[in-house]
């Protein structure tokens, strides 16, 4: 229960954040991610990171937060298999970027509650995946530094607009 309350309280302060997000226009789940459109992204990810010579994994979840996709780069370190995955389930379970919490704990206040929820990576690299308006998925990226990630994931992202 006293998770339970946690969980709906940081909820209540991450969409109060300046991120807020009226109820007819909080984002719905659609039909998950298909592993053809997964692999699109994930290529699109590392063909962005090769550019750069980062090595990463990515991870990409269903709307159920379930692992459609994984790959690790050559070089990538092992923590960054788990840290990706945290991240795609983080944005999909959240349908907001991972981002968007790690600012809110570095403002302090009432979303540091949050680093006390089991399972959620509030660091920049995490992005929910939007098709036709609605959540299909989360994409994660790791690797380098959290913002790094994040040109990774965004970059992965465009592919479908």
């Amino acid at each position: 229960m006293k998770t339970f309350i946690l969980f709906g309280s940081m909820l209540l302060w991450i969409s109060s954040a300046g991120q807020a997000q009226s109820s007819s226009t909080v984002p719905q789940y659609g039909e998950s991610i298909n592993l053809e459109m997964a692999k699109k992204l994930l290529s699109a990810g590392q063909a962005y990171a090769k550019t750069k010579q980062w090595p990463m994994a990515i991870a990409i979840v269903d709307t159920g937060g379930n692992l459609v996709l994984l790959e690790k780069m050559d070089n990538t370190q092992l923590a960054s298999i788990d840290v990706a995955i945290g991240k795609a389930k983080t944005a999909n379970n959240f349908r907001r970027p991972t981002k968007v919490m790690e600012e809110a704990i570095a403002a302090g206040g009432g979303a540091l509650r949050m680093l006390a929820v089991p399972g959620i990576f509030p660091i920049e690299g995490g992005e929910p995946i939007y098709f036709n308006g609605k959540v299909i998925g989360g994409i994660g990226v790791s690797g380098m530094q959290p913002g790094q990630d994040g040109e990774v994931v965004r970059a992965a992202i465009a592919t479908l607009k």
